[in-house]
């Protein structure tokens, strides 16, 4: 379960990315819906159930994802840049939850 959770965020994270960097501002709306299902399930997430390294990650990515949300809700000055930030995080994620599985 949590696993499946952190590939989901990781995925949605991806999706993100890829909608961002096509047309952000045509994909506006899809992007804030799978913000708001991605938060949903950061709050399900039991990050302390996770190593200690891998809890280190999870801190790390959820200070930059709320910084990124933000900057979703004001709309990219980059939209590349915000684009390639949310790829980066779905990589990571995904590269982590294989390594705990």
């Amino acid at each position: 379960m949590r696993d499946q959770l952190l590939l989901d965020i990781a995925m949605n994270l991806t999706r993100i990315g890829n909608w961002a960097a096509d047309d952000f501002i045509g994909k506006q709306k899809r992007i804030e819906t799978f913000l708001k299902q991605t938060n949903d399930y950061l709050e399900k997430l039991p990050i302390h159930t996770y190593p200690p390294r891998l809890q280190k990650t999870l801190d790390a990515f959820r200070l930059n994802y709320d910084k990124l949300t933000d900057e979703a809700r004001r709309k990219p000055e980059d939209s590349l840049r915000f684009a390639e930030a949310m790829m980066t995080w779905g990589n990571i994620l995904t590269h982590r939850a294989n390594i705990t599985a």
